[in-house]
């Protein structure tokens, strides 16, 4: 059950421009598309029912009726193709031509055509950016249904098409939006990790300076010190080691406790996570904590523990509730989960294992109803 922290991977730079298709590798390893211009394209086929009535010999004339609907494809997929290669200005250009086009044919007779009316604002959804492209949608939905009444068309028809005309570009304006945006939080999100790591090992950095530097060199000189007094004042020479031996196991000590803050928070914080965690997940939580606070190396170890232990908890057990019990130095996470089935311990719960036997403590595990994982120490 347990889960193997994975370091942070390089991703792949945010997209310049908004619904840009680019290649993101996920967690597991597989590849994913963002939905680019291929996407928009298939839209054409709204198209049909101008080219059956042309095919039908139902418009005429025929040839500038479909040399109006060849122009009107061909500025549609312009101005895809140049939004979604920052072509801003042409693309800009192109739109203002395919609702030129648009126009003209809609005002011809056959009442089918009115079908184009969504391309072209989905086309303003791809091409215009900001507040600029509702605005042009009401001015363009407003212009259709002024067209759609002088044409003859029946309000029912008009309702139909105005809807689909303003929500086709909505919904692309959004979307695309939604796209830019979330590319921007993801670049964040790496920047922000980039510099936690950056910070942190600068941190640590600085503590071991702060910790060794004067410390080494304290042991430098009384060693120093030895060498000179040996040969004619062994018991001054001994006094002398005596205090490296002294130096250099509070030097010990004070390595270990930094290295155990930069290993883990603490077990006030990994709590406070865990009821984050269990919440997030829809996992009821319970927690109560009796007794002192454990000594530092203990309280590092048990938040350890209840990091590990929730992570298990969220990612394998399917449970609907989670108890996280404190009593002095003894720790037990329950879950009403499905269990380990069998399975063997993972590589999580083996160092954490380890870690409390090298602290003189203990951990259990058992599958009763849920799982139960506890952690005594001494």
């Amino acid at each position: 059950m347990s889960v193997k922290a994975e370091e942070p991977r390089d991703a792949p730079r945010a997209p310049e421009a908004a619904g840009r298709k680019e290649r993101r590798k996920d967690p597991g390893g597989a590849w994913r598309r963002e939905p680019g211009e291929l996407a928009f394209y298939p839209w054409l086929l709204i198209a049909y029912p101008p080219i059956s009535d042309l095919a039908a010999g139902e418009v005429r004339p025929v040839l500038p009726a479909a040399l109006g609907v060849a122009t009107f494809a061909v500025l549609y997929v312009l101005c895809i193709r140049l939004s979604f290669r920052d072509r801003r200005r042409a693309a800009a250009v192109a739109l203002a031509g395919l609702l030129a086009a648009a126009f003209l044919l809609l005002a011809g007779p056959a009442h089918n055509w009115f079908y184009l009316a969504p391309l072209m604002t989905i086309a303003c959804g791809v091409v215009l950016r900001g507040r600029s492209v509702y605005l042009l949608l009401t001015v363009l939905t407003l212009a259709l249904v002024a067209v759609m009444w002088y044409a003859g068309a029946s309000w029912a028809n008009i309702s139909l098409a105005t809807w689909g005309t303003a929500a086709g570009g909505l919904v692309v304006s959004i979307v695309l939006k939604l796209f830019s945006v979330i590319a921007e939080l993801q670049e964040t999100r790496e920047e922000l990790a980039r510099v936690a790591v950056a910070e942190e090992r600068l941190r640590f950095s600085r503590d071991l300076h702060d910790l060794l530097g004067h410390t080494l060199s304290v042991m430098v000189v009384k060693a120093e010190a030895v060498r000179r007094l040996a040969p004619r004042d062994a018991e001054a020479a001994a006094r002398q080691a005596a205090d490296i031996e002294a130096v250099g196991r509070e030097a010990l000590t004070e390595v270990r406790a930094a290295v155990t803050g930069y290993r883990g928070r603490g077990l006030a914080a990994e709590l406070a996570s865990a009821r984050t965690a269990l919440a997030d997940a829809g996992i009821a939580v319970t927690v109560t904590v009796t007794g002192e606070r454990p000594a530092p190396e203990a309280d590092a170890l048990l938040g350890w523990a209840v990091r590990e232990g929730v992570t298990n908890v969220v990612r394998h057990s399917a449970a609907g509730a989670c108890e996280i019990v404190l009593e002095g130095t003894t720790l037990e996470i329950r879950d009403d989960g499905r269990g380990r089935d069998g399975s063997p311990l993972g590589n999580g719960l083996r160092g954490l294992t380890e870690r409390a036997v090298a602290l003189g403590g203990t951990l259990e595990t058992h599958d009763r109803d849920g799982f139960l994982l506890r952690v005594t120490l001494p």
